[in-house]
């Protein structure tokens, strides 16, 4: 452990890293705050006390995607007529057909980039601009916030519960989908088809697969993170043990490029198969830390006070420490974020173990 007096004797190199960092995500942070919020950020990072941030191991090369244009995003092909648009944090994906344009997810971060980006191909292409179709891939507003840009005059497509979602949250950016389904739906366009897919709650109550066959890609969202960790708290998912098995669900399809969602770049199957293995590799960890970390030294400490959140608290960052620990060693170098959101990903699997799988550890049935 780091005390402070060994924190305050490396503080200039702190600032310096710091500082670089800051420079380094300038381009991808104008894309989301804007110039003159990004302006004000780095001033305010500037005066305030850099030791107050942590810090981190540099991410693996392989963990970042292709750079961006002037007005913050990049758009490539994927395959024939299909592409891809990220800003270096969310992603959508979208097919130039002969009678217009069919896009999944909308993110406000991309926001009016996604009409240029589009606009860009289809020029270039010779193809109609006109969108026709917006495929939800579920309701969380991160994802599809940006709805609302493309204006009344474009079926909007997503799950049942996407539907009942939305039409729950009111929000005038992200209107509910006119056409539902409730396991699968095709959608045609000429030679082209997207096959939708709802493999029961993972990320979220509606969280859809959608497969573009003719072009072996496919896009499930808040799932796989390539080339790196699992965002906090595995994606902030709400059914954990779902989202473990949208692994699985995702490996069979017969996909060589995956569409995720977020960050920078698109994912192969070999990144597939890793994050699949650091999922598994946690989950081990997790499980022998149930069996092995004594909670007796916290009930010690806190019992007598009668403070039992005390309690639960100590335990249980303790045993997320103690999983994450041996995972965050053999993936530093293999994923972005290993040593950021790994702690906080053994926490979650813990919690999930025990309140979902009913591995209780040291607080099973009382005898």
């Amino acid at each position: 452990m780091t005390d402070i007096p060994e924190t305050a004797k490396y503080s200039s190199r702190r600032g310096f890293l710091g500082r670089a960092a800051l420079i380094a995500a300038a381009p991808a942070a104008t894309a989301i705050l804007g110039p003159t919020l990004i302006t004000k950020s780095a001033a305010k990072a500037d005066a305030a006390t850099v030791g107050d941030l942590p810090s981190f191991a540099l991410v693996p090369p392989t963990s970042f995607g292709p750079a961006l244009s002037a007005d913050g995003y990049f758009v490539g092909q994927i395959h024939d007529n299909l592409y891809w648009v990220t800003d270096g944090f969310y992603q959508s994906m979208f097919l130039a057909g002969a009678r217009g344009v069919v896009v999944v997810d909308a993110p406000p971060t991309i926001g009016h980039n996604l009409l240029r980006a589009i606009n860009q191909v289809t020029a270039e292409t010779g193809t109609p601009s006109k969108v026709t179709h917006l495929v939800y891939s579920h309701f969380h507003a991160d994802h599809i916030g940006a709805s609302a840009i493309f204006g009344d005059d474009v079926v909007r497509v997503g799950h049942v519960q996407t539907q009942r979602l939305l039409r729950e949250a009111g929000d005038p950016n992200r209107p509910p989908p006119t056409m539902t389904f409730k396991e699968q739906h095709v959608l045609e366009f000429g030679g082209d088809r997207l096959e939708l897919a709802f493999h029961g709650p993972n990320h979220s109550p509606d969280n859809i697969f959608v497969y573009a066959p003719r072009h072996r890609a496919l896009m499930v969202v808040d799932v796989f993170f390539p080339g790196w960790v699992p965002f906090k708290s595995l994606g902030v998912s709400q059914d954990i043990p779902g989202w473990v098995r949208a692994h699985d669900i995702a490996m069979d399809y017969g996909w060589t490029t995956l569409v995720a969602g977020h960050l920078g770049r698109l994912g192969v199957r070999a990144d597939g198969e890793l994050q699949r293995q650091y999922v598994r590799d946690l989950d081990a960890s997790v499980k022998q830390t149930m069996t092995s970390l004594d909670p007796t030294p916290f009930f010690q400490q806190y019992g007598p006070s009668g403070n039992a959140w005390a309690i639960f608290k100590t335990y249980l960052d303790a045993a997320a420490q103690q999983a994450a620990a041996p995972v965050v060693d053999k993936y530093l170098d293999k994923l972005g974020g290993a040593d950021v959101f790994t702690v906080d990903n053994a926490f979650a699997l813990f919690e999930s173990l025990r309140i979902d799988a009913g591995t209780l550890g040291p607080f099973g049935i009382r005898p």
